[in-house]
């Protein structure tokens, strides 16, 4: 019930910016405005995962299929440097991706249409991310138990700790820990700290 009406408030009251992001994407890029990708829910069950599209359209999915089986190997950092990680699961300077969806995806923005996929009780406000199948056949078993716990969230508990700062391993971790130690009052806790991680643009590269 949280999460219905928290959803269902937030996209009231960001339906006009909502609906610029719209119009821009449409304006300055071919291709739907909304991009459609099967996730892995609670229990492994597929759904659609909503975003705004921030590349232009007929990308090969290899590109990325190849970057995240490195990513999760630990194989991949910062712009090739070793001081931090790259941004998690997307490429830096991916030439695929548009200006606006540069903007997007720094602020976060991209992720905002989620909130429907809460409404229709796919996601929480808060959780783990939801993981991409193919992404999910490469993971080690304990990092399974992630998608088993709880519903997947819009944000949780690694993106207001670091972002893109994390390896992996450690963002599972961070996810499990959500798992074990769920409360409203962490969700609440989680849900303040995300806007602030959000626009700061914390952990991007």
């Amino acid at each position: 019930m949280i999460d219905f009406a928290g959803s269902a408030i937030l996209l009231l009251l960001l339906s006009p910016m909502l609906g610029v992001i719209a119009a821009i994407i449409k304006l300055t890029s071919k291709g739907p405005v909304i991009f459609e990708q099967e996730r892995l829910g609670q229990f492994g069950a597929r759904f659609k995962c909503l975003k705004f599209r921030t590349m232009y359209t007929n990308n090969s999915p290899k590109i990325h299929q190849e970057y995240i089986r490195q990513f999760i190997s630990g194989v991949k950092d910062c712009a090739n440097t070793n001081k931090v990680q790259a941004p998690v699961y997307k490429i830096t300077n991916d030439p695929r991706v548009t200006p606006i969806g540069k903007f997007l995806r720094k602020t976060s923005l991209d992720e905002f249409p989620q909130f429907w996929n809460v409404l229709r009780g796919e996601m929480s406000l808060v959780g783990p991310r939801p993981p991409i199948p193919y992404e999910f056949e490469i993971y080690d078993i304990w990092h399974r138990r992630r998608i088993l716990e709880v519903k997947p969230g819009v944000t949780g508990l690694w993106q207001v700790n670091g972002r893109s700062r994390m390896r992996f391993d450690e963002m599972v971790r961070l996810d499990l820990r959500y798992c074990q130690n769920w409360s409203l009052w962490l969700d609440l806790k989680i849900l303040v700290a995300t806007p602030r991680a959000v626009f700061s643009g914390d952990g991007a590269c």
